[in-house]
């Protein structure tokens, strides 16, 4: 059964089995397009690749990492909210070159043998170095199939060097605390030190004052000593008043012993709180103090390398300018503060160290004021000797004549032995004082380091697990991107499809059918009517060809029927415009007509899957009629507008190239008179 349109290039009618071929194929095409490439990350599963781990596990405080191994288990099991869909094979280095080789796998992630040792390298001590892993694709894989596992390859180790990087940081905020709080320990000690240091001032400065009083005591005794020595030449005469007098001068001697001993009682009862004050110091603040200042220098070296690593973020920043920016800027005020952070860290530590000597300095103290009691003591006994031999002198009074002479020697050696208690005593109140301004300045200095320890503390950040570990999530990953699609079939590539299959199929239409009727020098009709005729076989065509594309797409994609139903018109105009258009290069050109319209569908496809297509060839391609119809038809379905500007232009392309086909229709209607003279 045939139908009244002109056959091209035959005089042989048209078949409805060749309208219905030409009808087919758009949607043909369409459909195995759409079919094989639409969603094709729902389909990794027909992806081998295999995983080689050469990772050899390090000890890390007494227990074996091998990150290897868990990022191995990561790429085989994939994430929590997003499974892993390639058909992973853990091997080796030989069974995966081999099988790389024949095909059987698509492409090979190899992880090095120093991938752990490498990633744990920001340890103290160690040279940094990047963990790597590689990634080699198969030589006869599929155009995507090595990007798709190079960019899971990718992510995979990129997710794992942050996790890494943040478990990084947040030991050192943890650290920041800990700090922090070992810090506000030793203020308090400090405090507490002070405070026993200020009683210890208070009772030095008591004892200087008792020390006054033994000195006079003693000068006295010096000088009533020396008046006794004196009046020995008349104790002949009044024997009975010396004795009277001997017997008091005992009992003044015993009172000046007890006084020394009263004053030894108060030395050893300072030496006593002295001794309480420095059990009052807590029996680690030594070690504290020790361990602040050791913990200074590293707690710089982690400062300088968390601001090395801000700026190294910053330097390797993949993010946009905007946000490069910023973290550069984080990255300069963080190098900014570095020197006055690590000087005033530097400073705690060298107080701290100061402080570690204090405990031994309050026990000399202590064990100075224990040495004058027993001095004391000492002259106590040698006061209470004296007394004693006072007493003789008085129970031998009848014998008073006869040692006249030698009580004046006793007298005298009696004043030379109190001149020198009370410049001994004198020298003990200087003493004393020293001591005093001593215990003070300890007092001061104390008080001093504990201000500059509590300053510390407050410029300290503290953090609590939740906010270190939220806090170094951020610094680890500063910079993330939204609205990224993983999608490798885009909204854009079904309007590209459809507009590409849609000008092949115009083609094939006037592949099959006359662009110009061959009776259009016979025919009676207006040349503008034969045009129209030739052109509208095509153009039903076109129309049917753009539903018919249009519901393979729907079936593929389930778009919103609003936005289906206007891509839909779309298609019909394109259809449409897209036969008048290549009527008229047929009609102009002849066979070369399909040429130029193979290669213009070749251009409209390449300058529309990728933006880096030279700037001539994507400016060329904007000015042919497939440019208005990509765009119509991705406005329907993106709701991105220029759906109205699109179809205008397509009608404008459909008129002229109708004008064109018009024009030729025309031309070969005029015959020329060597035509006209040729015999019939």
């Amino acid at each position: 059964m045939t139908v009244p349109v002109e056959r091209s290039r035959s005089r042989r009618p048209v078949t409805w089995l060749t309208l219905i071929g030409v009808l087919l194929l758009p949607a043909v095409i369409g459909g195995i397009l759409v079919g094989a490439l639409y969603n094709p990350t729902d389909r990794l599963d027909n992806i081998t690749a295999a995983i080689v781990n050469d990772d050899k596990a390090v000890e890390l405080n007494g227990q074996l990492v091998p990150l290897g191994r868990q990022l191995t288990g990561g790429l085989v099991k994939g994430a929590d909210d997003q499974p892993s869909n390639i058909a992973w094979v853990i091997s080796n280095d030989e069974d995966a070159a081999a099988g790389l080789k024949d095909g059987t796998y698509t492409a090979v992630v190899t992880i090095p043998e120093n991938f752990t040792s490498a990633a744990l390298s920001t340890r103290p001590g160690e040279t940094p170095e990047r963990a790597t892993i590689g990634v080699q694709t198969a030589p006869d894989a599929r155009v995507v199939d090595g990007a798709i596992t190079a960019q899971l390859a990718s992510t995979a180790s990129s997710v794992f060097g942050t996790e890494l990087s943040s478990q990084y940081l947040t030991n050192v905020f943890l650290g920041f605390t800990t700090l922090s709080k070992n810090l506000g320990d030793a203020a308090s000690g400090a405090h507490q030190l002070a405070d026993g240091a200020g009683q210890a001032a208070t009772g030095a400065t008591t004892l200087t004052d008792g020390l006054g009083q033994l000195s006079d005591g003693a000068s006295q005794v010096a000088t009533g000593a020396q008046q006794l020595a004196a009046g020995t030449t008349p104790l002949a005469d009044g024997a009975a008043q010396v004795a009277g007098g001997a017997t008091a001068l005992a009992g003044g001697t015993r009172e000046a012993a007890s006084g020394v001993r009263d004053l030894a009682n108060g030395n050893q009862a300072l030496a006593t709180q002295i001794n309480g004050l420095a059990d009052q110091i807590p029996p680690n603040f030594s070690q504290v103090a020790t361990d602040l200042s050791n913990a200074a220098p590293k707690v710089n070296d982690a400062l300088v390398e968390a601001a090395a690593a801000l700026k190294k973020a910053a330097d390797e920043c993949t993010g946009t300018p905007e946000q490069c920016d910023a973290l550069r800027t984080a990255a300069a005020d963080a190098k900014a503060a570095l020197p006055q952070a690590t000087e005033t860290v530097t400073k705690i530590g060298t107080l701290a160290g100061q402080a570690a000597q204090l405990p031994a300095g309050v026990r000399a103290i202590a064990a100075a004021n224990q040495k004058l009691a027993d001095g004391g003591f000492k002259a106590a006994n040698g006061i209470d000797t004296i007394a004693g031999g006072i007493d003789g002198l008085s129970s031998g009074a009848s014998q008073v004549a006869d040692g006249t002479r030698k009580l004046g020697a006793g007298a005298a050696t009696l004043s030379s032995g109190a001149a020198q208690v009370a410049s001994g005593v004198s020298q003990s109140e200087d003493g004393a004082g020293q001591l005093a301004d001593g215990v003070q300045q300890v007092a001061s200095g104390t008080s001093s380091l504990a201000d500059g320890l509590d300053t510390a503390v407050a410029q300290l950040p503290t953090y609590t697990d939740a906010e270190a570990t939220s806090l170094a999530n951020v610094v680890a990953d500063p910079v993330s991107a939204t609205g990224v699609s993983d999608s490798l079939f885009g909204i854009a590539a079904v309007p590209l499809l459809a507009m590409a299959v849609l000008w092949f199929g115009g083609l094939a239409s006037f592949v099959v059918f006359q662009a110009v009727s061959a009776r259009a020098l016979t025919s009676r009709r207006a040349s503008g009517l034969v045009a129209l005729r030739g052109f509208a076989p095509a153009a039903i065509i076109g129309a049917v060809q753009g539903l018919l594309v249009a519901g393979v797409v729907q079936v593929a994609s389930q778009y919103d029927w609003s936005d289906w139903a206007l891509f839909a018109l779309v298609c019909i105009a394109a259809g449409v415009a897209f036969a008048a258009v290549n009527q008229a290069l047929v009609a102009v050109f002849g066979g070369a007509g399909r040429w130029i319209a193979a290669i213009v569908g070749a251009l409209a496809v390449a300058a529309n899957i990728v933006s880096t297509v030279p700037p001539v060839l994507a400016g060329f391609a904007s000015l042919l009629p497939t440019s208005p119809a990509y765009s119509a038809m991705l406005g329907a379905l993106a709701s991105s507008g220029g759906v109205g500007a699109g179809v205008v232009a397509l009608a404008v392309w459909a008129v002229l190239a109708l004008v064109v086909t018009t024009l030729i229709v025309v031309r070969r209607r005029t015959a020329s008179v060597r035509a006209a003279a040729l015999p019939a």
